[in-house]
């Protein structure tokens, strides 16, 4: 068989996404794979276990990489009519397992997943920038402890909490990781799709339990603006 089920339920974990399974390649159960991870060597390696939501594993049978494109075969995914019925399937492993695990560097700056993001309102506020700019400049006699107090509060060490009114620009619908930076698809009320850097300088704050995320983006970035 193709799969197994585990034994707890996979949709109460937090998982990382490492790709969106695509059209089948050739007739001996091949399949094209959208990536969304930066250590896809690693990922496709053979003998690798990837975990769909339904509790499904994927055990990984060989890959090659093709132009900007991974290909991989299965275990248990014998011709094209199985690897057809997978297309559009998503594949995860353990946090615990996940890309950087280990580091300072991830832990506090890259320590989110696709996932968490997907979902998100993307917020401008309108004084965000000022106060963030602020924050650059020497401290106040009397600013630091309220400062210091405001951003263990929300956890985000050194970073502004977003507050005053805001402007919804869209929301967060799809998260592509190219090898530079991760790239966030904006679904704006237009209906029109726009790709933001994720990277500091343009998404300063996100607030996953809050549901949203921060944007200064520069102009032209955004269509609807």
């Amino acid at each position: 068989m193709m799969a197994e089920h585990l034994s707890d339920n996979p949709q109460q974990r937090k998982l990382l996404r490492v790709c969106r399974i695509g059209r089948a390649q050739g007739l001996k159960g091949e399949v094209n794979v959208r990536v969304f991870t930066d250590e896809p060597e690693e990922r496709f390696s053979p003998d690798s276990v990837l975990l769909a939501r339904d509790g499904r594993e994927f055990r990984v049978v060989r890959s090659r990489k093709f132009k900007d494109r991974w290909i991989v075969l299965f275990a248990g995914v014998t011709d094209r009519n199985a690897s057809e019925a997978l297309n559009g399937t998503d594949l995860y492993v353990e946090p615990s397992h996940g890309i950087g695990e280990g580091t300072d560097e991830t832990d506090e700056d890259d320590g989110f997943y696709a996932e968490e993001l997907i979902g998100l309102e993307a917020r401008i506020y309108a004084d965000y920038a000022a106060d963030a700019d602020a924050t650059d400049g020497p401290a106040e006699s009397g600013d630091s402890d309220e400062t210091e107090s405001e951003t263990e509060e929300t956890g985000d060490s050194e970073e502004i909490a977003a507050s005053g009114p805001y402007e919804v620009a869209g929301k967060v619908t799809d998260v592509m990781e190219n090898p530079a930076q991760w790239l966030l698809t904006i679904t704006e009320p237009s209906g029109a799709e726009s790709l933001v850097p994720f990277v500091e300088e343009i998404v300063p704050e996100v607030n996953v339990e809050e549901g949203y995320l921060v944007l200064t983006p520069p102009n032209g970035l955004l269509q609807d603006r």
